[in-house]
């Protein structure tokens, strides 16, 4: 089992921070800069940490050097996904 997310990151934030916005599109601030991969690795970390994973449960599958990313998260269920982005809705 594991979710596919299409999200957007913005590095260089105050804080990491998921947001789901009302048409339910992702926006993930992230504190580190996009430089040397920094924002990928703390992007793929705090994503663990939102959907209490494993690190190397989450994989950037796209978007290495763009703002527009495919993440896939290993162990989660849809029921399990919903209930943690229901958290972070604006």
């Amino acid at each position: 089992m594991s979710v596919t997310l299409h999200l957007k990151a913005k590095p260089n934030s105050r804080e990491n921070r998921l947001v789901v916005a009302p048409d339910g599109s992702l926006t993930v601030r992230l504190r580190a800069p996009a430089h040397d991969g920094k924002a990928n690795a703390c992007l793929l970390a705090y994503l663990a940490e939102v959907f209490n994973v494993s690190k190397s449960s989450v994989e950037l599958l796209t978007g290495h050097t763009a703002p527009f990313k495919k993440v896939q998260v290993r162990g989660l269920e849809e029921a399990a996904l919903q209930q943690v982005l229901a958290r972070y809705r604006e």
